[in-house]
């Protein structure tokens, strides 16, 4: 396990250094000069001059290559620059907005887990039923639906039609309760599916026949054995699926006007604000990595065969 971790980590560093370099890159291929756009969204007339004196002090008359070494410099120093809008610290601007992001993609995560797994057992348990029929139209129309549309649907009932819920906003548990759901919906039905599937599968092996054959009971085979067999691509697929949670909240984050890193960076992308979306950009990136890295620890760890190496 050691040695598996060692190898992992140094694999890391390049692959940092790639989306890095990629990220610098999609910033500094954007057509639109930064020091002009960082002058106009300051409401400051672009002279030549001013654009000029402004390159200079941003260090974009420099050479690429060398641009972003400085950069890649500065950032492993957590030093990403400052905003163009409001000349704040973009590390400050994301810091302050990352905590409602943590909390509705963590509100989303613990509404999957809590109602994929009991539903997508329940299908696995009366598969080809009526009950199991219902259950995948509504998986059907659950992974076809899309979060925006699923998040207006909820805010014309619960808000418009019952006045239940507030529209938007945040700061009680009331307004946590729409943009989690909206948020989890389609990752909802996708582990139902993905549940319900796998322990199926698992009830056709062998280990099931000689279960019954010993005289162990239903309830102990699917829970002590098929469940637990289940769940090991769930679990991969779940792990995965916090670093699109997170990067998923741009659209409710804007609908239903949750002050997270989403809506951060959709402000960013209409002012043009580069140095924000860069360590947007950066942030995702790093997370699918970071993710995916325990994800296959966690795998690691469980599954004898890949600690056997087979």
């Amino acid at each position: 396990m050691r040695n598996y971790l060692i190898k992992r980590c140094l694999a890391l560093i390049p692959l940092l250094l790639a989306v890095s370099f990629l990220s610098f890159a999609l910033i500094a291929m954007v057509p639109a000069d930064p020091a002009e756009v960082a002058l106009r969204v300051n409401e400051i007339v672009p002279t030549p001059e001013a654009v000029e004196a402004l390159r200079e002090e941003l260090g974009l008359n420099k050479p690429f290559l060398i641009r972003y070494g400085d950069w890649l410099w500065k950032a492993l120093h957590l030093d990403f620059g400052k905003s163009y809008i409001n000349d704040r610290l973009v590390l400050d601007e994301i810091l302050r907005c990352l905590p409602a992001t943590l909390e509705l993609a963590a509100a989303a995560l613990v509404l999957v887990v809590a109602v994929s797994l009991p539903v997508g057992i329940l299908g696995a348990l009366f598969a080809n039923r009526a009950f199991d029929r219902i259950l995948r139209v509504l998986v059907f129309i659950g992974t076809a639906m899309p979060g925006y549309w699923v998040g207006l649907l909820l805010i014309w009932f619960f808000s418009i039609k019952l006045n239940l819920l507030p529209t938007s906003g945040s700061g009680s548990f009331s307004h946590l309760i729409l943009p989690a759901a909206a948020l989890s919906l389609t990752y909802i039905s996708t582990y139902v599916r993905l549940i319900r599937s796998n322990m199926l599968e698992n009830m056709r092996e062998n280990y099931v026949l000689y279960g019954r054959v010993r005289g162990l009971s239903e309830k102990r085979i699917l829970l002590a054995h098929v469940l637990k067999n289940s769940l090991q691509t769930s679990i991969t697929a779940i792990g995965m699926s916090i670093p699109q949670l997170l990067a998923g909240t741009v659209i409710i984050e804007n609908i239903f006007a949750w002050p997270g890193i989403g809506r951060l960076c959709i402000s960013a992308i209409f002012n043009r604000d580069y140095p924000v979306i860069q360590l947007y950009i950066l942030l995702m990136a790093v997370l699918f990595i970071l993710c995916n890295l325990i994800v296959d620890i966690i795998h690691h760890s469980l599954d004898p065969r890949l600690r056997e190496g087979r």
